[in-house]
């Protein structure tokens, strides 16, 4: 069951909401680019739930069953460790009837935002095996990454049909059946990963990236995980970063490396000259794109840099 709260978060990542934002009044416009679905397009009668950002609004409208409207506060695209609310962000707030969010420290900014809204929480991360990040300035503190594994995703799903069940009791069986479904779509993603990774040999499986966003992808694949600087890390693509992932690049002869839609490539195209390792795909974690583009869906997202990661190590 998913921890619902009034508004409180234990939540150690940086960058919180500057005051000024806080302090602006809430008579501000009423709707906002974060949402997933125009404010004026959702039906007033329906229960309101808003999530932190765009993956976890996708899976929830695909557990609501269409019983409940969902929204994302961000917008498609936006980077959600250092996320600022606006004031309509807050007038949004007030008028949820629960709020989703990651937890693991990802929403930096929320304990403040729901400080000022009388709508419920629930943590989605609630009953992961969490991952300590390795290395940097939060060295030991759980990775916040979760939903990028297939096999965490379905603890996603289930704290999500539990919130809604708990906002929603008369709407139980079609949020279950909805969730059964959408976990049968998540399962197939990782099963299509073990497949196609099962021939890459050793120590050629590794996921060499950007930032260390992919520690529970890497290990639901059987994958070593390297990166360039750890989960929002203040110093990115520093020298010595870079000498070592490029040494570690060469020492296993791995055939590719990635770096994320959110974070700037320069340092990971260092390393390519430095290895002549090719530059697979951009893979996408933090956010979902618009609807026209390549991840407009959180399968989508999924199956995308499943893809991307096969076609890397594999040269398919």
């Amino acid at each position: 069951m998913p921890n619902f709260r009034d508004g409180s978060s234990s939540n150690t990542w940086p960058k919180v909401i500057p005051a000024l934002a806080l302090t602006l009044a809430l008579s501000a416009c009423s709707t906002s680019a974060g949402q997933t679905r125009d404010d004026a397009d959702r039906d007033s009668d329906r229960l309101l739930v808003l999530t932190t950002f765009t993956v976890i609004a996708d899976m929830a409208e695909n557990v609501a069953a269409d019983r409940v409207d969902v929204a994302s506060l961000t917008r498609p695209g936006a980077e959600i460790h250092g996320y600022e609310p606006t004031p309509d962000d807050l007038v949004r707030g007030q008028g949820a009837d629960l709020i989703l969010e990651n937890g693991l420290g990802l929403e930096a900014w929320f304990q403040q935002f729901t400080d000022r809204v009388d709508a419920p929480t629930a943590v989605l991360t609630d009953g992961i095996d969490t991952i300590p990040v390795a290395s940097g300035g939060y060295e030991g503190e759980p990775n916040p990454h979760a939903w990028m594994s297939p096999d965490n995703a379905l603890v996603y799903v289930d704290n999500i049909r539990d919130a809604l069940t708990e906002l929603d009791p008369e709407g139980e069986a079609e949020f279950a059946e909805a969730a059964e479904a959408y976990k049968e779509d998540i399962t197939e993603v990782g099963a299509y990963l073990e497949a196609e990774l099962a021939e890459v040999p050793e120590p050629a499986r590794a996921l060499v990236t950007c930032e260390g966003a992919f520690s529970y992808l890497a290990r639901d694949a059987g994958l070593t995980e390297q990166y360039l600087w750890p989960v929002n890390a203040e110093r990115e693509g520093t020298p010595q970063q870079i000498a070592a992932v490029s040494e570690f690049v060469r020492d296993n002869d791995v055939p590719a490396v990635f770096c994320e839609s959110t974070v700037n490539d320069s340092a990971q195209q260092s390393v390519i000259r430095e290895t002549g390792a090719a530059m697979g795909e951009t893979l996408y974690v933090d956010s979902l794109s618009e609807p026209d583009g390549p991840v407009p869906t959180y399968l989508d997202l999924l199956r995308h840099d499943a893809e991307a990661i096969v076609a890397g190590l594999t040269g398919a």
